[in-house]
């Protein structure tokens, strides 16, 4: 399968993850801990390439972010450009 995108970044809700995170002060390590407990496979490398921009995002891992924030997948994609 090959995977487009524009070339600046591979996703468009690292922004939102980023000022989330922020927002619940917590350090990328221990929201890939509060995701891990929920059942979810993340780690804070894994946080760290989201919110730079340097990784994909399948649409579980957006499911995950999404409920742990207690947000909707709109909401984190709100920096998509228009």
């Amino acid at each position: 399968m090959k995977i487009y995108w524009n070339g600046d970044s591979k996703n468009i809700i690292g922004p939102s993850v980023r000022a989330l995170r922020k927002k619940h002060n917590l350090t990328q390590k221990e929201l890939a801990e509060k995701l891990q407990l929920m059942g979810y496979d993340f780690s804070d490398l894994t946080i760290l390439r989201i919110e730079q921009g340097k990784r994909f995002v399948p649409d579980y891992e957006l499911y995950a972010l999404a409920k742990y924030f207690h947000v909707t997948a709109d909401e984190l994609l709100k920096s998509a450009p228009k």
